[in-house]
């Protein structure tokens, strides 16, 4: 089967079902989206069915119900599908069911077998420790006994007594979890243990595994990514460069996402700060090829204020920030990296086609998250209805949003069932300087206006963005 006969099932919502029809579409691919019915008036259902009308449209009652996603993908005759993120796209087990059942379908993500080696934390720590690759110092395996996770406890607060660090604080982690979920602090080892019961309690419900990972707790450090991208057979491997993840919520998740890593032509690091990209992409590179790694990835690290880097872990998946990568990479020299068409495009079978010679970079690229939320009261989540939301069209601007275009007076209600996420911005500039200028001015020229039904005005992040702007890449 040749790629254009494939037709390619959308199995998620928002702006990345969007995108991901988009670059179906940019490779001439059919494809097919589901919705629910609180996403009717979402920008990837307007979008699919203007681009391949009602037939290109299934509602579900549920992005979480795997057999109804099958039956969409027998029913509408589709041979591939893409999770996103997100839902099932770290989900081996619902990776392994779609490439063993009778009606096979191309899972658009790695393999099940390399999802499941590198979904669980511990198996990556493992991995990565056997490579040379440096690792938070913690446990390697998973932890079930009360007993012994304390004991590995207390071994770590008296590290970082030794250490010289006068308050120690410990990480407690589902070993299954990802994105931030399943963590808890623990300052006082006299609660640890009430805080493991509660971890495990959580990794139990959530993913189904009681497995906990305890971690020293790295204080005062950046948030580092590499992205990656190999080819179905395992052959070609390289990567997108680096982004620097540091802005966060109070509930660590990510608001402001900045490629490359570090720059160091524009700010003074206290360590080498090329030669920690470097290292964390050699790393990782590393890692990808002993796995056998087949699709996207991201490998996540964590940079010490000396220079130090930690892998943290990996996802096995796009990632809501692969457009900054794409922002600043060039492929034998041109711009406009679509990096899900690459995915898709790979995982269909089809070769690279280009070698890291071939990929470049440059400038610097931002991404803000434009999310309904309130910042100054710990980032809780806004309930309400979208009245105008538009901005100034830039070339040096890209906007990824499901809120439709409000040109015609209809309101956009937020679905209480899904995160207030409404848009992502990607701004490029030739240097940091630049690109700080642009973004401030693409979000003053934003146009973001609402209420809730008790007639109280939209609260959005867009000034924690503004405020957090300055501080771009800076330690």
């Amino acid at each position: 089967m040749t790629n254009k006969e494939h037709k390619v099932l959308v199995a998620n919502r928002g702006e990345i079902a969007v995108r991901i029809v988009r670059a179906c579409r940019k490779l001439g691919l059919n494809f097919v989206c589901v919705y629910t019915a609180e996403d009717v008036e979402s920008g990837h259902v307007l979008l699919a069915r203007e681009a391949g009308g009602d037939k290109a449209l299934y509602r579900v009652s549920s992005y979480h119900d795997a057999n109804e996603l099958l039956a969409v993908a027998d029913i509408a005759g589709a041979t591939a599908i893409h999770p996103g993120y997100g839902f099932f796209a770290e989900d081996y087990r619902f990776a392994r069911r779609v490439s063993r059942r009778e009606s096979k379908l191309v899972f658009i993500g790695p393999s099940w077998r390399v999802i499941r080696e590198l979904g669980d934390k511990i198996n990556t720590k493992r991995l990565a420790r056997s490579l040379g690759v440096p690792t938070v110092p913690g446990s390697d395996k998973p932890i079930y006994d009360e007993m012994e996770a304390e004991r590995v406890a207390r071994n770590l607060y008296e590290f970082q007594q030794q250490q010289g660090i006068e308050h120690p604080v410990i990480l407690v982690k589902a070993s299954a979890g990802g994105g931030g979920m399943g963590i808890e602090e623990v300052h006082d080892i006299d609660l640890f243990r009430s805080v493991y019961r509660r971890i495990r309690n959580y990794a139990a419900r959530q993913f189904k595994d009681e497995g906990v990972l305890i971690e020293q707790r790295i204080r005062d450090f950046n948030h580092l990514e590499v992205q990656i991208l190999a080819e179905r057979n395992c052959e070609g491997v390289v990567h997108f460069g680096t982004r620097n993840c540091s802005i966060q919520s109070t509930g660590l998740q990510k608001r402001v996402e900045v490629a490359p890593g570090f720059d160091s032509g524009s700010v003074a690091y206290r360590f080498d700060a090329d030669q920690v990209l470097a290292d964390i992409t050699m790393h990782s590179l590393a890692m990808a090829k002993e796995v056998r790694y087949d699709s996207v990835g991201t490998w996540e690290w964590i940079v010490t204020r000396e220079g130090k880097p930690y892998l943290m872990e990996v996802n096995t998946r796009i990632q809501v920030e692969n457009g900054v990568s794409a922002a600043i990479a060039r492929i034998k020299g041109q711009p406009g990296v679509d990096i899900i068409a690459e995915q898709i495009r790979t995982a269909l079978g089809e070769p690279l086609g280009y070698t890291q010679d071939d990929i470049s970079f440059s400038g610097v690229g931002i991404e803000y998250r434009i999310i309904a939320e309130d910042p100054d009261n710990r980032f809780t989540p806004w309930v309400g209805r979208i009245d105008a939301f538009s901005w100034k069209k830039e070339d040096w601007l890209s906007v990824y949003t499901h809120v439709p275009e409000s040109s015609a007076g209809k309101p956009y209600v937020i679905p209480t069932e899904f995160d207030p996420n409404l848009a992502l911005g990607i701004v490029w500039g030739e240097n940091l300087a630049q690109a700080r200028e642009r973004g401030k001015l693409f979000l003053d020229n934003l146009v973001l206006k609402g209420a809730n039904s008790a007639g109280e005005p939209l609260k959005s992040n867009v000034e924690f963005l503004r405020r957090k702007t300055e501080q771009i890449l800076l330690f």
